[in-house]
């Protein structure tokens, strides 16, 4: 029995990989986020359960890598589509803001499914990424994206200078482009396949010394969430790239010293 444990996690992810690619269906981006949120967490635990009952089989390499195609490609792939259809708005404080379209634009957002394919077509070859990463994950490049509708629907009102200077609404205008959104679309689509350096938030153990930098990073996500809410999302993904950066550049041991 134990043996399907993971597996079982993993089908999880995928439900809520299709669930959230419905929400979209019903233009219910806010929803679909919500879902992939816990795809993400269902993905972090089949691992976590497959190591810590000491299971591995190939099949469950596959259908790991099958659904996460589904919630962290084609998923975000949808959303951002649907960000980018002409007519797209969404309201803040009782007001409906719209923005500019293309026809065609929308097509890019194939790219993300796409490059999402090759990125864990990769990982499944690669055995450099057993305890670290070679291009940013789809799991990590889908909770970036699917944060912007998060934002731009639920962070009614918010004020980042107490003064006033920048609000929501210069947020909006940065993130609800379309120029915005296709640039996001091409980085991300890049780093994805990119021979870049990343690390893993694998725990193997939960000590200090062997885990370090991981306890720093989730005490500063921790951090970023409580005080700037939705916001904290994009810029925990940024910091995770950054910092990764700085461990490769620095030839710095991510798992110790």
């Amino acid at each position: 029995m134990k043996n399907h444990i993971p597996n079982f996690i993993t089908s999880l992810n995928l439900v809520c990989g299709c669930m959230a690619i419905v929400a979209v269906f019903h233009n219910r981006l806010d929803e679909s986020a919500i879902l992939i949120a816990i795809a993400a967490v269902l993905d972090f635990f089949d691992g976590f359960a497959a190591r810590m009952l000491s299971v591995h089989s190939e099949i469950g390499k596959q259908l790991d890598s099958l659904a996460d195609m589904v919630s962290f490609g084609v998923a975000p792939g949808m959303i951002l589509y649907t960000m980018l259809e002409p007519g797209y708005h969404f309201v803040v404080d009782g007001h409906t803001l719209n923005f500019e379209r293309y026809e065609y634009i929308k097509y890019l957002a194939l790219l993300i499914p796409v490059f999402s394919a090759v990125r864990l077509a990769k990982f499944n070859i690669d055995t450099r990424q057993s305890d670290s990463f070679i291009g940013v994950p789809t799991p990590a490049n889908c909770m970036l994206i699917s944060s912007i509708p998060v934002i731009l629907i639920h962070q009614n009102g918010y004020t980042i200078n107490p003064d006033g200077s920048f609000s929501l609404y210069n947020f909006i205008e940065i993130i609800g482009n379309q120029w915005f959104l296709v640039t996001l679309i091409l980085i991300m689509s890049y780093l994805m396949v990119a021979e870049l350096p990343l690390f893993a938030l694998k725990f193997k153990s939960f000590d200090w010394q062997n885990n370090k930098l991981r306890y720093l990073f989730l005490a500063m996500s921790a951090t970023l969430i409580v005080t700037t809410q939705f916001i904290s999302i994009p810029i925990i993904i940024v910091l995770y790239i950054l910092l990764s950066l700085v461990i490769s550049i620095f030839k710095i041991d991510s798992s110790s010293k």
